[in-house]
Formats: structure tokens, C-alpha cells, sequence
């Protein structure tokens, strides 16, 4: 089944304004996972193995690199064996990167919010307001991810048009 977030992703310099904002307005904390996001090389979009304490799936998304508020459009495995499908994935098409994460996850509704440490990158925020858990249309996950966006405070010039993978490659690729 395919589902549909509309989401930013924004370096933040101080991730307690965020996390005060989810607090005072009643969010649900889920709790702090430690992420190992191991991507694999495919045709087209993007497939990765997330293992975490909290969350642990198979995940393939489409999602084009913009700064503002973007459709990715999605599908997701919970994942019971990560040691034997990461193996199988690794032989059959190779891994692209690996992605390690400290991870705060909170709900308001159906928009899922990150608090994100990712050593070597900095902090980040991920809004996601998805189709998941409400039945919206795209323009109202749209006007959902806006409005947390203005009551956060994210600007324009800390929106992140890629993925942490796009940015570590990028990384790489600046050392060699």
C-alpha cells in the first residue's frame, strides 16, 4: 500500500525551541530511537533498511529534492529479521550509504515530527504531515506542514532540499 507525507526537513541551531513548541502543545513523545539507516543502489527513488529500537522497517519512497514542503510518496514493511534481509539486500544490490541517527519522534494528530542528531551533519527538524493515520487530501497535509512550520518558526534559508544519505554522499564525493 502506498501513502503520502508532504514534509521539510530544516537544520536547526537549537533543537530545544522545537522540542518546547511539541511539549507546550501536547504532542506525544514516542520516545528517542537510535537509527541505522543502511540505503541500497536502485533504478529509481530510493530503498532503505531503517533499524532502530523504535522503529524498524523496510522503506521505498519517491521524493523529488526541494527545500519547501515536497510530496514523498511511499511504501513501508515492518521488519521482524533486519540481520537476514539486510544480508539478502546487500548481495543482490548493493549498499549506496549508511546513515546513523539519534532520533526524538512525536505525533500531533497525523504530522510526525523529528528532533535529529546526525553526527557529521548537525541537528535537524522533519515535519511530516501524512495520509497514514488521517484521511487528507494532499493540499490539507500541505497546510498542515505550512502551519507547523510558521508555529516552529523553520525559515526559508534553513530548509534542506535532500536526504541525510544525499548529503553524506555529497559529503564523500567534496573529500575524495
Amino acid at each position: 500500500m502506498s501513502f503520502l507525507n508532504i514534509e521539510i526537513k530544516a537544520r536547526t541551531h537549537d533543537p530545544l525551541i522545537a522540542r518546547n513548541y511539541l511539549l507546550q502543545h501536547g504532542a506525544d513523545f514516542k520516545g528517542t530511537d537510535y537509527q541505522t539507516d543502511t540505503y541500497f543502489n536502485v533504478p529509481k527513488g530510493r530503498l532503505k533498511l531503517r533499524e532502530g529500537n523504535i522503529e524498524t522497517n523496510l522503506i521505498y519512497y519517491e521524493r523529488k529534492n526541494d527545500a519547501g514542503p515536497k510530496s514523498s510518496h511511499f511504501h513501508l514493511v515492518k521488519v521482524a529479521d533486519t540481520r537476514n534481509l539486510k544480508n539478502i539486500l546487500e548481495i543482490s544490490l548493493g549498499i549506496k550509504t549508511i546513515v546513523k541517527k539519534e532520533r526524538e519522534i512525536y505525533y500531533i494528530d497525523n504530522v510526525k515530527f523529528h528532533i535529529d542528531l546526525v553526527p557529521g551533519l548537525g541537528s535537524f527538524i522533519e515535519i511530516e504531515a501524512g495520509n497514514v493515520l488521517a484521511d487528507k487530501t494532499e493540499e490539507e497535509l500541505r497546510e498542515q506542514c505550512n502551519f507547523y512550520m510558521n508555529e516552529i518558526g523553520i525559515e526559508d534559508e534553513y530548509l534542506i532540499p535532500m536526504s541525510y544519505s544525499d548529503m553524506l554522499l555529497n559529503e564523500s564525493a567534496i573529500n575524495e
